[in-house]
C-alpha cells in the first residue's frame, strides 16, 4: 500500500494527516499553536516560523509513527494553510518577516492608501476580489515604514502554505487559491499582478512563480529528513488555501455547489465561473478555486470555532474532566446538554462575529445579550447552544448575500470541519438555513483535498475534480424542520437589529471592537 500526507496549517492548530491511496485516513496528529503580538505593535499577529516549524516536524513524525508505515511508502506531500498570512524571505531564503491571517497592524497604511488613492482599492478589488484589509501590500508598506532594514532584505514573499512546502522542498512558489488572497493577483489570469505593488512603490519583483495545485515542486530536502523522518523519495506537491482545498475534499468542484467549513473561522463558499466580476458593493470576497475554471464567492464568520474553544476552556471544566474519564469529546457532552435547550436558547443572543461586510469590516464588542439570573434558563447548556445557533445564523446571512448577488438558489449545503462532528450543530444549520445539510465521512475535508492534489502530483490520481467526486464519501444528512426554520428567521431579524445597535456602541467609543480591519 502507498500513502499520501497532508499538512494543514490552520489558524488555531496544525495537523499532519496520512491517507492511503484510496483516500482512507490512516492517522492524524495535531497540535494547537498560538500567534503572538509583535512587541508593542498594536493589532499584530506574528507567525513564529522557527517555533511553528518545530511543531510541524513533530506532527509529521507522530503521524508517521501512529500510522506505522514506512516513510518510503509516502509517495507525496502537499500542504494547505490559513489564507492571507504571508512570509517574507531574504536572499538566502531565511524568513525575515511573517504574519498570520488576521494580523491588522497596517491600519495606518490602509488609511493612507485610501486617502491618497481613493479609487485604488476598488480598482484592485475588481481584479483580485480582495480588499486591502488583510492584503499583502499594506503589510509590506508597514514593513517599509517601520522596519526598513528588514524590508530592504526582502527578496521573496509567499503565503503560509507555500512556506510549509518551501521548508520541505527548498522551492518558493505559490498557487492561485492561496496566492489570490494576497490581493496582488488576478482572478481571471490566475497570476500575480506585480504592477499593483509598483503603483504603491512596493518592490514588484518579490512575487514567486505560480504553480497550479497538483504540480510537483521537487522532493523532500536532505536537510529536513532527520527532523521529519520523511524519505528523500517523497514528492512535494503544490497545495493551496485551506478553504479551496476543503472544497476539493468535499467534492464541491462544480459550478453553483455550496459548502460551509466550520473550523477556527467559518467560511461559506459558492462556486462561480472565474470570469464573473466581483460585486459592485464590495460586500463579499471572491477567491480563485483550486479548479482552474472556477472562482469562489465567500462569506467569512470570524472566530466561530475559536469562540467555542474559548467557551470550553473558560466555562466547561467539569465537562472536560468528564470527557477525560469517559474517553469522549467534551463538545459531545456539551451538545448533549444543549440538545435539551429549546430553539432560540431562551432568547440568549451572542454578539461576536458580524456578517460579511468586506468593504467596511469590523465587529462589535464580544458579549451575550438577554442573560438572566435564572440558573435553569441561563447556564452553560443554553449559552453553548446560543453560540451554535449564532454561528449558523451568521453563515445563513452570508449565503443569502451570495445568492442575491449571483442570482442562484441554494438547496443543499455540504458541511465539514470540526463543527460538523456535532449532530446538534448539523441539525441547527439545516433548520437555520432551510437547506439539506450533507456531512462527509472524512470531516477533515481540507486535509483530504490536500491529499487528493498530492495524489495527482504522485500520479496515482488523474484529475483533481474527477477524483474529488469519486473519492468523497457521505456519512449522513439532515433535513430542515420547517417549524424551526420559521422561528430562526425571526431570531435572525432580531439579531441583525441587535448587532447594528452594538456596532453603534463601538462607533461611539463606548465598547471595543472584537476585530477591526486595518484602515477603519
Amino acid at each position: 500500500m502507498k500513502y499520501l500526507m497532508a499538512i494543514d496549517a490552520g489558524t488555531g492548530s496544525v495537523r499532519a494527516v496520512i491517507f492511503d491511496e484510496n483516500a482512507k485516513q490512516i492517522s492524524v496528529f495535531a497540535k494547537e499553536w498560538t500567534h503572538y503580538k509583535d512587541g508593542d505593535v498594536e493589532n499584530s499577529m506574528s507567525f513564529d516560523c522557527e517555533g511553528n516549524w518545530e511543531i510541524i516536524c513533530s506532527c509529521i513524525q507522530n503521524a508517521i509513527s501512529i500510522a506505522g508505515v514506512d516513510s518510503e511508502d509516502i509517495l507525496a506531500i502537499s500542504a494547505s494553510s490559513m489564507r492571507e498570512g504571508i512570509v517574507a524571505y531574504d536572499g538566502d531564503g531565511k524568513e525575515v518577516f511573517a504574519v498570520a491571517n488576521v494580523d491588522s497592524r497596517a491600519s495606518e497604511e490602509v488609511g493612507y492608501i485610501n486617502e491618497k488613492f481613493p479609487k485604488l482599492e476598488k480598482e484592485f478589488y475588481d481584479i483580485s476580489g480582495q480588499t486591502f484589509a488583510l492584503g499583502a501590500l499594506p503589510r509590506l508598506m508597514w514593513l517599509k515604514n517601520n522596519r526598513l532594514d528588514v524590508y530592504n532584505k526582502v527578496k521573496k514573499v509567499s503565503m503560509i502554505s507555500d512556506w510549509v512546502l518551501y521548508k520541505l522542498s527548498g522551492v518558493i512558489a505559490s498557487d492561485p487559491s492561496n496566492g489570490g488572497t494576497s490581493g496582488v493577483f488576478s482572478l481571471e489570469k490566475r497570476k500575480y499582478v506585480s504592477k499593483m505593488a509598483k503603483e504603491l512603490d512596493i518592490k514588484d519583483d518579490i512575487f514567486p512563480d505560480v504553480l497550479e495545485a497538483g504540480e510537483v515542486m521537487g522532493v523532500v530536502s536532505p536537510s529536513v529528513i532527520n527532523k521529519t523522518t520523511l524519505s528523500s523519495k517523497t514528492k512535494i506537491v503544490m497545495g493551496g488555501g485551506d478553504v479551496q482545498l476543503g472544497a476539493v475534499g468535499l467534492g464541491v468542484v462544480n459550478e453553483n455547489e455550496v459548502a460551509i467549513l466550520g473550523g477556527s473561522f467559518w467560511q461559506q463558499i459558492v462556486n462561480i465561473p472565474k470570469n464573473i466580476k466581483p460585486p459592485k458593493d464590495m460586500s463579499l470576497r471572491v477567491n480563485p478555486h483550486i479548479i482552474s475554471s472556477l472562482s469562489q464567492a465567500e462569506g467569512i464568520s470570524f472566530f466561530s470555532g475559536l469562540i467555542l474553544r474559548w467557551f470550553r476552556d473558560v466555562f466547561a471544566y467539569e465537562e472536560s474532566e468528564q470527557a477525560k474519564k469517559e474517553n469522549t469529546d467534551v463538545y459531545h457532552i456539551l451538545e448533549q446538554k444543549a440538545s435539551k435547550v429549546p430553539v432560540g436558547s431562551y432568547g440568549i443572543m451572542p454578539i461576536f462575529s458580524d456578517t460579511m461586510k468586506y468593504k467596511k469590516w469590523y465587529h462589535a464588542s464580544p458579549s451575550f445579550l438577554n442573560l438572566s439570573i435564572d440558573k435553569d434558563i441561563c447556564n452553560k447548556a443554553s449559552m453553548f447552544r446560543a453560540l451554535q445557533e449564532n454561528a449558523c445564523i451568521v453563515s445563513a446571512i452570508n449565503l443569502q448575500k451570495i445568492q442575491k448577488w449571483t442570482n442562484t438558489t441554494i438547496e443543499s449545503i455540504v458541511f465539514a470541519g470540526g463543527a460538523s462532528k456535532g449532530e446538534l450543530f448539523c441539525q441547527i444549520l439545516a433548520d437555520v438555513s432551510g437547506c439539506k445539510v450533507k456531512v462527509p465521512k472524512v470531516i477533515e475535508a481540507t486535509s483530504l483535498g490536500c491529499a487528493i492534489v498530492a495524489g495527482v502530483g504522485a500520479g496515482i490520481y488523474e484529475d483533481v475534480a474527477k477524483d474529488s467526486k469519486r473519492l468523497v464519501e457521505w456519512d449522513r444528512e439532515y433535513i430542515p424542520i420547517m417549524e424551526n426554520t420559521k422561528k430562526y428567521k425571526d431570531i435572525q431579524k432580531k439579531w441583525e437589529k441587535a448587532y447594528e445597535a452594538q456596532l453603534k456602541l463601538v462607533d461611539d467609543g463606548i465598547t471595543i471592537s472584537m476585530w477591526k480591519a486595518p484602515g477603519l
